[in-house]
């Protein structure tokens, strides 16, 4: 039987006394178990398609909670209107040494430099062909960090993952694996991105493929990827992911240690960059919009500065599991306080 979500959140909140990935291993456990909550939600207007995909709602699971799709249902179950798995890399890989990810409590946020730990593509695709299929689950793609073709480790993703998941995310912008990031230089995303779509068609054809960019931009690093997305008609870009910055508002202890910083001091600049994204490419590129949502407003605010699905997971460490039922139930009624009966006619609001 599934626990209630007020016990899964007292759960939740007891598990942030323990160090922050002995306490992911064990939830992810216990979701293994059976042992979980289930919002069963059917709001109207929430439902919306994005590069042929048709989403429940606009609520999604960003990658990195289930690195190796162990427990994707389960948390379809939490009222997720889709899940991404990963990220995944070809070949298994340690990651970075412990400890490598530190809670900064009094900004509700994270830092990780977990480095694309995971099983490795076989694991994966053993789990997710014994997957009872339901929902709506893309992959996030990643490269080892001693590979000798990272393109060709993306390429591999798709191929070995075909007919599993309904979407891939090319993933070139976790600060944590050296010289990844200078693959969003343009003529290096080019090539990238008309390889990976080469291998989607003839691998899983019609498979929609997103990148995924990071915050730390420049301004030509900015054009050149809404170029490429226009150019090569990339089905849409996840804006964004961690950020190596760290703001002068930040107040916790660990604020220091090295890696990408996730959590609510995310919101606004990422925010402010899908607002950029979203004047560059109009509605030719989907965007889906992550960082720092921690509550129904937030979300709404990432579809009226543009984004078509929201995506979340550092603030479930604060809020608990109970955050994506929460969400998704206030939001229509944020959507006709504004006089909107779908989600899809908010989407870029503010821009008009």
């Amino acid at each position: 039987m599934r626990a209630p979500l007020f016990a899964a959140d007292f759960a939740a909140r007891a598990a942030t006394t323990l160090d922050p990935e002995t306490a992911h291993r064990l939830t992810i456990r216990m979701l293994k178990t059976g042992i979980g909550p289930r919002a069963c939600i059917r709001e109207e207007g929430l439902a919306i398609s994005v590069a042929g995909i048709d989403f429940p709602n606009p609520i999604g699971l960003a990658a990195g909670f289930d690195k190796d799709a162990e427990v994707p249902n389960a948390m379809l179950d939490l009222g997720f209107g889709f899940v991404e798995v990963g990220a995944v890399t070809p070949r298994p890989q340690f990651g970075n040494p412990r400890p490598r990810v530190f809670r900064l409590w009094k900004d509700d946020a994270v830092i990780n430099r977990y480095g694309f730990n995971n099983d490795g593509l076989d694991a994966m695709a053993r789990r997710l062909k014994r997957r009872r299929r339901k929902g709506v689950l893309g992959v996030n793609l990643g490269a080892n960090k001693d590979s000798d073709d990272r393109v060709a480790d993306y390429e591999a993703g798709v191929c070995r993952l075909a007919g599993l998941v309904d979407f891939y995310t090319v993933n070139i912008s976790s600060p944590n694996t050296p010289g990844l990031r200078a693959l969003q230089g343009k003529d290096a995303l080019a090539d990238l991105m008309k390889r990976v779509l080469a291998a989607r068609d003839d691998a899983a054809a019609g498979t929609p493929v997103f990148l995924k960019i990071a915050p730390d931009l420049t301004d030509e690093d900015k054009a050149d990827i809404a170029d490429v997305a226009k150019e090569l008609a990339l089905d849409g870009l996840i804006v964004s992911n961690t950020t190596i910055a760290r703001l002068e508002t930040l107040r916790s202890a660990r604020v220091k240690e090295a890696g990408g910083l996730s959590g609510r001091p995310l919101f606004a600049p990422s925010t402010e960059l899908l607002r950029e994204f979203y004047r560059a490419v109009g509605t030719e590129t989907p965007l889906i919009g992550v960082g720092g949502v921690s509550s129904p407003r937030d979300a709404y605010e990432k579809i009226l500065a543009g984004a078509s699905l929201v995506q979340l997971y550092t603030a479930m460490v604060y809020e608990g599991p109970g955050l994506p039922a929460r969400i998704v139930r206030a939001l229509p009624a944020l959507l006709k306080a504004d006089g909107y009966d779908a989600v899809a006619e908010a989407v870029g609001a503010k821009h008009r």
